[in-house]
């Protein structure tokens, strides 16, 4: 086997696994958004700005998840296994405590900020905020099952995230429904659902982690190693919630159509974007290890070899969604009116799937080489220079939803441009171990 193929071979198997760990909580989300669909328009409304403000208060997710793949990564390049599992025992320690910490000012602050978002109070605030005290309950382990998803994906285990991840979501998929009509709870079992996901999947992290650590005790000089590299992914991760918040509160502000309507397209959005992460996750291990062991030539080849699979994919998936104009968004709802806002916006989603594709392959790429600086400022000047204009321009003009996926776009564009150039330079190959 030559050593291009063994590469693509290892790419196809780290990629393959991280889909189906990506795929499963989206697919749960589209299973729970289609059973709360047939509850009515407002409970749809309220799922999507709880869902948006759930996303809001992840952010920290992104450090310890990504953050730990790309330092993980480093170390099993050098050939320090034990060094890299310690990365996820300090990881699952700062999750535990900042997600108890998120989990008390989720609870205290529910009511503004599900009125913020709604535009007001009504049938959706009062849904979204009914919602969201329950689901946020579970935010520990959602931060615990990243970071379990970061070590392992450092490490290039494949299987253990693949089986934790899809016995939690299935049994939260056979509750959702049973629990919204069979036991008659409506949106609270939605949430109730994702809870014992979250709880389960947690748990399951936990304990590989305990089986493959040679110690579980805190280590502070490590745990601040991974805030320096938090800090600028987490500015990174709030630059693309905002966004989506703010097109969410664009959209709410256009009527319950419109925020319906945006909800089904931001599940497939989130859904599609995880999917197409699939590659970029690849490419944090394995760009990761290559730099750990001092390999510039195959992190630069790497690096290339998923832009082309990133943008592949993001075709096909284009496609697929083009041809699904009509059918797809009768499978989220029966209100002709929702459908015809999900028509409106389809366009402009289905177009951005190609370059989203490759700004997800080479935002995979940079996070592995700890180029975080860049993606985050990149991320800013998309969020404020592109975005934001438009999106604002969309609700002062009456330019409708299609005017807010219009700002999605350009926010996509932008990055798009910018990571072209820093990737075809070399200020991002920076060889050897991260202390």
């Amino acid at each position: 086997m030559t050593e291009e193929v063994a590469t693509t071979a290892r790419l196809l198997s780290l990629s393959a696994s991280a889909v189906v760990v990506l795929a499963a909580e989206p697919l749960y989300l589209l299973v729970d958004t289609a059973v709360v669909g047939h509850l009515g328009s407002a409970q749809l409304a309220g799922l999507g700005v709880g869902g948006a403000l759930m996303a809001l208060l992840t952010v920290v997710g992104t450090f310890v998840e990504y953050g730990t793949t790309s330092r993980a990564a480093r170390w099993f390049g050098a050939g320090r296994e034990a060094d890299a599992v310690n990365e996820g025992v300090q990881a699952s320690w700062l999750a535990l405590g900042i997600g108890v910490v998120i989990v008390a000012l989720g609870e205290a602050l529910a009511g503004p900020l599900t009125r913020l978002l709604a535009g007001g109070g009504g049938a959706t605030q009062h849904a979204a905020e009914q919602w969201f005290r329950i689901a946020v309950i579970g935010l520990p382990g959602v931060l615990l099952v990243l970071a379990g998803n970061g070590w392992m994906r450092g490490v290039q285990r494949t299987k253990q995230p693949v089986l934790i991840v899809l016995a939690a979501n299935a049994l939260s998929a056979a509750l959702c429904p049973t629990l919204v009509y069979g036991a008659d709870l409506g949106l609270r079992g939605s949430a109730i659902a994702n809870l014992v996901a979250q709880a389960v999947g947690g748990v399951l992290f936990l304990l590989a982690l305990r089986r493959a650590a040679a110690g579980v005790r805190p280590d502070r000089r490590v745990m601040r190693a991974q805030l320096v590299v938090g800090r600028d992914l987490i500015i990174r991760a709030i630059a693309f919630q905002v966004a989506f918040l703010s097109a969410a509160g664009v959209a709410a502000r256009m009527g319950t159509a419109q925020i319906a309507a945006h909800q089904i397209g931001l599940q497939l959005w989130e859904f599609t974007a995880l999917l197409l992460d699939s590659f970029a996750i690849a490419a944090q291990s394995l760009v990761g290890a290559a730099l750990g062991g001092s390999d510039a030539s195959a992190a630069k080849a790497m690096a290339w070899q998923v832009a082309r699979w990133g943008t592949y994919a993001g075709a096909v998936l284009g496609a697929l969604y083009a041809a699904g104009w009509l059918l797809i968004p009768e499978l989220f709802t029966s209100s002709a009116a929702v459908q015809h806002q999900a028509h409106v916006l389809w366009p402009w989603f289905a177009a951005m799937m190609p370059a989203a594709g490759l700004v997800f392959a080479l935002d995979g790429v940079l996070i592995g080489a700890g180029d975080v600086a860049f993606l985050r400022t990149i991320t800013l000047i998309a969020g404020v220079l592109a975005f934001a204009p438009i999106n604002i321009a969309a609700l002062h003009w009456h330019w409708g939803i299609g005017g807010v996926w219009a700002g999605l776009s350009a926010f996509i564009v932008v990055r798009l441009v910018g990571m072209i150039a820093r990737t075809r330079g070399d200020r991002w190959l920076v060889l050897g171990v991260e202390q």
